[in-house]
């Protein structure tokens, strides 16, 4: 079943006082983590704050059928120095699974699809 998580995530000043060439490369760091699970897990990212959002400054959708490797792709996200040196940090996850309950109805419920 194909799974979609909204990941709310919060830059501090502490990142935006970094030069931009040495906030490229740790964002180059970090897509290399993304490269690495891109087979299984879709990930894109948006910037949030400019426009309303509460509690956060950004947000990455992933979409994946593969739980256990979302996991293992943000387990190195949190290793790495952008998120041990305290520049960001996961404030949420909106997690959903599509098209369930057609599912539920398909598989357990043994109802013909439309």
């Amino acid at each position: 079943m194909r799974q979609m998580m909204i990941v709310l995530l919060e830059f501090y000043p502490s990142w935006l006082a970094l030069p931009r060439e040495e906030r490229r490369n740790y964002a180059a760091s970090l897509q290399e983590i993304i490269n690495k699970y891109s087979p299984e897990i879709s990930v894109r990212f948006f910037d949030a704050e400019a426009l309303p959002g509460k509690d956060y400054t950004d947000f990455v959708v992933c979409e994946t059928e593969n739980i256990k490797q979302y996991h293992y792709m943000w387990e190195e996200i949190r290793d790495s120095e952008p998120y041990t040196k305290g520049y960001m940090k996961i404030k949420d996850v909106i997690m959903g699974l599509e098209d369930a309950f057609q599912s539920y109805e398909k598989e357990a419920l043994r109802m013909p699809v439309e």
